[in-house]
């Protein structure tokens, strides 16, 4: 029997087999994702450390929605949970809860090793995540590098998870052989390419202040990722932090591959209540804004003056200087089978109005003659009409979202300890070292946008 698909239910990373031609059909499709492994090790002296305890959870929240056949994490799971997050007493349960499943996978399955030293070269694929400040990254296995510095801060934790799993599903679907056999990363305080992540930094600061009022636009891939940050920082207060979420959609299957807190008992609700109810679960005070967002209201004196955009349409992001926000981040992916793997993020606002950044002239690469296509047509599965729906959306990976949301969070970050902004960043994950950060020339100083303490 031919499987039923539509827009709404295929998984997005799977699309990208479909639209670059690797599958045939989108049965051939999931057969190769499900013959995705991983393995995941927390290292037993890491176990314990908050940050590596971020690290493990984002591994493994992220890689169970690419790695289909099944993420199996071993180590110290016994070991209490310490992030204040809504997962349950220990690490194992947190692991069942995000998907993964404790035990250890045959020898030879893809590894990430979550910190610890360098261990003895093994047969395949293994990386190690590493940490420090406000640096993240990951290293073969067997390398004697490791970053220097002070103690690292959570975003580390979740950036380096970030950067693994985008490694790991690099050398399952074929990358260069330069895959798992280097070491990457970069600073979140400093992200421009001239800083060397293993070194050093003394301009970093001990994380002190956090943001405690902010308005998340969207909250699909990259929304929720921004709230996945947000609870892994840690408040001393989590009621101090007054979140106003917005968006007009409901989750849907697809929902699920990309983002981060979505499970299958989610689908069909509202995507504002579902993502309240996991905020307050945190601690957070949440209010809710179901609307498509546009320059047709303004933000009242009351509420909050930054805002972490995740719109994926570019009607959207021309009204994010029209509406009253001091200062806003702004994070766009490519949605291509070639360019999934880029970000561009902006901080507004800038020298240019967002209606010239965002022109309406973009255009999206035809892939409707691709074979799988071509069979969902040829088979009665989809009309013409749905076959160019389906064809339309977007390529998803829930770790290009992760490395994202640090980074704009960061942003926000700065403004906090009295760091440089950055106007523009530009990151594509199969070459982060050629990465690009101009510097924002407005002065932030005198902004105030409202900041809960840290208990760090």
């Amino acid at each position: 029997m031919t499987t039923q698909i539509s827009a709404d239910s295929l998984h997005r990373l799977v699309k990208h087999a479909i639209d670059s031609g690797t599958a045939a059909s989108v049965e051939e499709a999931k057969a190769l994702f499900q013959g995705y492994r991983l393995a995941v090790e927390i290292d037993p002296a890491a176990a314990a450390d908050p940050v590596q305890q971020a690290a493990l959870l984002t591994t493994v929240a992220l890689s169970h929605r690419v790695f289909l056949g099944g993420v199996s994490v071993s180590g110290s799971l016994a070991t209490p949970l310490s992030l204040a997050m809504p997962l349950g007493r220990t690490l194992a349960d947190a692991v069942v809860a995000l998907g993964g499943a404790p035990g250890a996978m045959p020898d030879g399955t893809p590894t990430i090793v979550i910190g610890g030293p360098a261990r003895e070269r093994r047969k395949g694929f293994c990386i190690r995540t590493a940490t420090a400040g406000w640096r993240g990254g990951i290293l073969p296995i067997h390398s004697d590098l490791c970053p220097t510095g002070g103690c690292a801060m959570p975003l580390a934790g979740m950036l380096a998870a970030g950067l693994a799993v985008n490694e790991a599903f690099l050398h399952v679907s074929g990358g260069s052989s330069a895959v798992g056999r280097r070491p990457v990363g970069l600073s979140l305080w400093r992200p421009g390419s001239d800083v060397d992540w293993l070194q050093s930094d003394e301009s970093e600061p001990t994380l002190t202040y956090l943001p405690s009022h902010l308005w998340l636009i969207g909250l699909g891939h990259l929304g929720q990722a921004y709230l996945w940050g947000l609870g892994l920082l840690p408040y001393q207060d989590p009621s101090a932090v007054k979140l106003v979420l917005q968006d007009v959609d409901v989750i849907t299957e697809s929902t699920i591959s990309t983002s981060i807190l979505t499970d299958a008992k989610m689908v069909g609700q509202k995507k504002t209540r579902v993502m309240a109810s996991w905020a307050e679960q945190r601690g957070f005070t949440t209010s809710l804004q179901e609307r498509l967002f546009a320059a047709d209201f303004k933000r009242q004196p009351d509420e909050p003056a930054v805002a972490l955009c995740g719109l994926d349409n570019a009607a959207g992001r021309r009204a994010l200087d029209q509406v009253g926000f001091d200062l806003t981040v702004e994070a766009g992916l490519g949605r291509g089978y070639r360019d999934f793997r880029t970000m561009r993020l902006h901080v507004l606002p800038s020298r240019r109005p967002t209606a010239e950044i965002w022109k309406n002239n973009g255009k999206i690469e035809s892939v409707e003659n691709r074979p799988a296509y071509a069979k969902l047509l040829a088979d009665g599965v989809l009309d013409r009409c749905g076959m160019t729906l389906l064809a339309g959306k977007a390529i998803g990976a829930p770790f290009v979202g992760c490395v994202a949301a640090t980074l704009a969070l960061s942003e926000v970050l700065r403004v906090l300890h009295g760091g440089v902004l950055n106007q523009l960043i530009d990151i594509d994950l199969t070459g982060v070292d050629h990465r690009s950060a101009v510097r924002h020339t407005a002065d932030f100083t005198r902004l105030n946008p409202g900041f809960a303490l840290s208990r760090l």
